[in-house]
């Protein structure tokens, strides 16, 4: 393994080991004592070489993703944010208002924090969870449903330290959009009150920069993980159910000759337990939205918390608003993992490191 290929991985590595500090305290012990049996569980030079492999497929699967679905996640945020139906009908009549008011481009505001931060994010939830399935299950290949959903517990609690600022910023940006439309729509009052902590207001389009650093001013490193609690509540379930329903969707394709399944079964199973597993904790990640959104217009609310936010949007909007946004979730979920199934099928990342031997 190359000197400079060893300096890109292991702070990595440290960082998969030190993400528990900001997880709650009574989760350092366990979650800690897992990845550093896993860490050392392979000797130095395989565990740098499959380490490394899974950083540039997760972040290959997942610029490749986001690139492709963004729009429909812009759509999902707009939609799980606004009160009833006054602005956006649906996902497509969404995503023709934003193109006709904000042009092409308005449709993948908020693109940037995520091709930015996408790259850790899937990289830390893949092979998270492979570490968790190695150090759970001997090989990593043998069928246990509950040392599966434990392993992807393990991985949907890592991958947050990435998640909730990078989702934290990119709501407010792709949020910005709907705002404009609901003031220039309103009343000659004010509709909306500033993102902005400060006592400044503005209504200029705000910059993952500027919200960030106003965040860390004001609030500290605290700002930007606002939310933690329900990005936590989303993403661990989520876990839980994709991988062990892709690992055992995957197995029906097996083929002893090959010994795996083939690519369209790879991904298939990625994209179809994706899309079950997004539509089944949609109640959270609209809870998620809401809470983590700055910005609210005149009629909309502010939560002090998970519980608040789901009596307050139980009694104003009734049970259906938990399921706003759930087909565009799966739409985006869907291609998002089987994508990421694909390029690890393809092995793109061990082909690149043979390039560097």
């Amino acid at each position: 393994m190359p000197v400079g290929l060893k300096s890109m991985v292991l702070p990595f590595l440290r960082l998969l080991c030190s993400v528990t500090a900001f997880l709650p305290a009574s989760l350092h012990f366990p979650i800690q004592s897992w990845l550093w049996v896993a860490l050392c569980s392979q000797p130095p030079s395989t565990l740098l070489c499959l380490v490394t492999a899974k950083v540039i497929n997760g972040g290959m699967a997942g610029f490749l993703g986001v690139t492709c679905v963004f729009p429909i996640d812009l759509a999902k945020t707009r939609l799980q944010n606004q009160h009833g139906k006054d602005i956006y009908k649906g996902m497509i009549d969404c995503l023709m208002k934003t193109a006709r008011v904000e042009g092409f481009l308005g449709m993948y505001r908020g693109a940037a924090v995520n091709l930015t931060l996408v790259t850790p994010e899937k990289a830390i939830k893949l092979a998270a969870n492979d570490f968790f399935r190695q150090l759970l299950m001997e090989d990593g290949m043998q069928r246990n449903l509950k040392m599966e959903m434990l392993a992807g517990c393990g991985a949907g609690m890592c991958q947050v330290v990435v998640t909730c600022p990078m989702e934290m910023l990119k709501i407010q940006l792709q949020d910005a959009g709907r705002l404009e439309v609901h003031h220039h729509g309103s009343a000659s009052a004010p509709s909306s009150r500033s993102y902005t902590i400060g006592s400044a207001s503005t209504h200029k389009r705000p910059s993952a920069t500027v919200i960030a650093w106003e965040l860390l001013r004001t609030q500290g490193l605290g700002g930007l993980y606002k939310g933690l609690g329900a990005t936590l509540l989303r993403d661990i379930p989520f876990s839980i159910i994709y991988f062990p329903l892709f690992a055992n969707l995957n197995h029906l394709g097996f083929n002893e000759l090959t010994g795996k399944a083939s690519f369209v079964h790879s991904f298939m199973s990625g994209c179809v337990a994706g899309s079950i597993a997004a539509v089944i904790v949609t109640p959270l990640d609209v809870l998620k939205t809401r809470i983590q959104t700055l910005k609210k217009g005149l009629v909309e609310d502010n939560y002090s918390g998970i519980t608040d936010c789901a009596r307050k949007l139980w009694i104003q909007e009734g049970p259906s608003a938990f399921m706003k946004g759930a087909g565009c979730r799966a739409l985006v979920i869907a291609p998002l993992f089987g994508i990421a199934q694909g390029v690890y099928f393809i092995g793109v990342g061990e082909q690149i490191l043979k390039c560097f031997e």
